[in-house]
């Protein structure tokens, strides 16, 4: 098992494009806005549903009718991703229990929807811990382990078949919001004692991250500190 820093997986992200911010998994602590465009983000942020919402734990639908509905829908993810400045979302998180979902996960990359996903293939032997936040679990980071390479199978929003070979970054993206799908939480992933102080922070309306290490006397190699950069 390889394990990644929080730089490994830097979400950098300028209005829904990588590059200039920090933060894991769909979230972020963007720095450059100005009060109207955090207060923007803040009005869009309100529209995804938070801890305790009970559509979280529900199990999304297949889609069987590609109509223009659908379309509507996965443009209104689109947007609220990238106005909440994230680089992942699922349709349940909107409160739209259909299997969908979009991701923006690199670069000047377009923003991608993923219609009933399935992963077909992922490297279970090439395992990747990482720190992850969430919409949904806003405060909450807990590390979680995913396979580094996955192969999923889907389709466009007017019904196109796909097939995505994705690594690292878009990996992690990729299984991070199919298993919102599931009703999957971050939490569900981790080892106990982060998930007992995640549940607590959510809980009391607190926040919660992994408890970092004391830096060692001794310098590391950067495959000793886990912070070789991952294959793009």
């Amino acid at each position: 098992m390889s394990e990644e820093t929080t730089e490994d997986l830097e979400l950098a992200i300028d209005h829904g494009h990588a590059g200039d911010e920090d933060g894991p998994i769909e979230t972020s602590s963007p720095s450059g806005l100005d009060d109207e465009a955090l207060a923007r983000r803040e009005a869009v942020l309100a529209q995804v549903l938070k801890f305790g919402d009970p559509v979280l734990r529900s199990a999304a639908s297949r889609v069987t009718e590609f109509s223009p509905e659908l379309a509507h829908d996965a443009d209104r993810m689109v947007a609220v991703m990238r106005a909440g400045i994230g680089v992942g979302l699922a349709a349940t998180q909107l409160g739209i229990l259909r299997r969908m979902l979009v991701f923006q996960a690199g670069g000047d990359s377009p923003p991608s929807v993923l219609v009933n996903p399935e992963i077909e293939w992922a490297s279970g032997g090439d395992l990747v811990t990482a720190e992850e936040g969430c919409l949904s679990l806003p405060g909450v980071i807990v590390e979680v382990e995913r396979p580094l390479f996955v192969r999923v199978r889907a389709a466009n929003a007017s019904g196109e078949p796909l097939s995505i070979e994705a690594s690292g970054l878009e990996a992690r993206v990729i299984q991070h919001e199919i298993d919102h799908l599931d009703g999957v939480l971050i939490f569900d992933r981790t080892e106990r004692a982060q998930r007992k102080g995640a549940l607590k922070a959510l809980r009391e309306g607190g926040t919660y991250a992994p408890p970092r290490d004391e830096p060692d006397d001794e310098p590391h190699t950067g495959e000793q500190a886990g912070d070789a950069g991952e294959p793009e």
